[in-house]
């Protein structure tokens, strides 16, 4: 399955310390492209409390209900990619002014 940009759904994230997985909102940020048709893989960013220390370029999400999202929440420049089959469910999706903010921290982030 596909998914589309700016997506928000939840999936098993993987702890960095532990060899345990705990379910956690992330933003799909890649279209359907040629990544998502020939392999079934998207690249998605971390979503997380807006109560844990701040990152650079972190963008706050305003609308929560459009996003899915219980509490403040933040979209984190920490990106990955990920095989779709794991996704878990379809929370929501960002609102429009959301996703042009986390655009413009994604080019920033990358350098484009």
């Amino acid at each position: 399955m596909d998914y589309d940009r700016f997506a928000v759904v939840t999936i098993p994230f993987p702890f960095t310390d532990k060899a345990q997985t705990k379910h956690r909102p992330a933003l799909v940020v890649s279209s359907h492209g040629a990544l998502g048709r020939q392999t079934g893989h998207g690249i998605l960013a971390m979503i997380t409390s807006a109560r844990n220390p701040q990152w650079p370029l972190d963008v706050p999400v305003s609308n929560l209900d459009a996003a899915g999202l219980p509490a403040p929440s933040v979209v984190r420049m920490k990106l990955f990619t990920l095989d779709y089959r794991f996704i878990i469910a379809r929370r929501g999706h960002l609102s429009e002014k959301d996703c042009k903010a986390v655009a413009y921290a994604i080019k920033t982030a990358l350098n484009l």
